[in-house]
């Protein structure tokens, strides 16, 4: 449970990331960085290792405790959000040829992230690109709500994109770690109490 409880604080911190930017056209750096980073860990040998350590994914660790709470603290945008990337990642994964289109994608653009960094522009437009033509198709597609000005720059749509494709990045590790439905419904406990342990130890 603690490293479901991981990586579905990798993807809350990206979904997070996504309202950033579509509410105020930019995203914390940090956060960002270590979530498109993610993208490129293919043979990572921990949870952990994809994230690069556990406190990059401090912030989505805090989301994901405010959203477990049930309290003042919960986002229901977030939620719905997030829950759409879950039951995209199950079409994904099922789809005859999205996975390893993805996979090819990301190892072209791997190249350039090692020259740019992981959150250039040109990097998460590539992403961006990548999504838009391997992951949207196959749908549901992720309501993103915000400032529609922001939403209608190319940019920041560019990076929206990259970002849902960590999310959906680290919906899989969810999958491949055992997590399902029922951790949010009979081991909802447990999951809080995950989340709290890695608070703790990266605090």
């Amino acid at each position: 449970m603690k490293d479901r409880a991981l990586a579905l604080a990798g993807l809350l911190q990206a979904v997070q990331l996504v309202q950033q930017m579509a509410q105020t056209g930019q995203a914390q750096s940090e956060p960002l960085a270590a979530s498109i980073d993610s993208l490129f860990r293919f043979d990572a040998e921990t949870p952990e290792a994809v994230f690069d350590g556990a406190h990059k994914l401090r912030p989505g660790l805090e989301r994901l405790a405010g959203q477990l709470d049930g309290g003042a603290g919960r986002d229901a945008a977030l939620t719905r959000m997030a829950m759409t990337v879950l039951h995209l990642e199950r079409k994904f994964i099922k789809h005859h040829r999205a996975p390893g289109a993805v996979h090819d994608g990301l190892e072209e653009i791997a190249r350039q992230r090692e020259h740019f960094g992981p959150s250039h522009p040109t990097v998460l437009a590539r992403l961006g690109e990548l999504y838009a033509n391997e992951v949207s198709p196959v749908g549901p597609r992720v309501l993103v709500q915000g400032n529609p000005v922001y939403l209608g720059q190319p940019d920041v749509v560019g990076e929206v994109r990259a970002t849902l494709l960590a999310a959906l990045r680290a919906a899989v590790l969810w999958r491949q770690l055992g997590g399902s439905y029922w951790d949010f419904l009979v081991g909802r406990r447990a999951l809080a109490q995950a989340t709290r342990e890695w608070l703790d130890a990266t605090a």
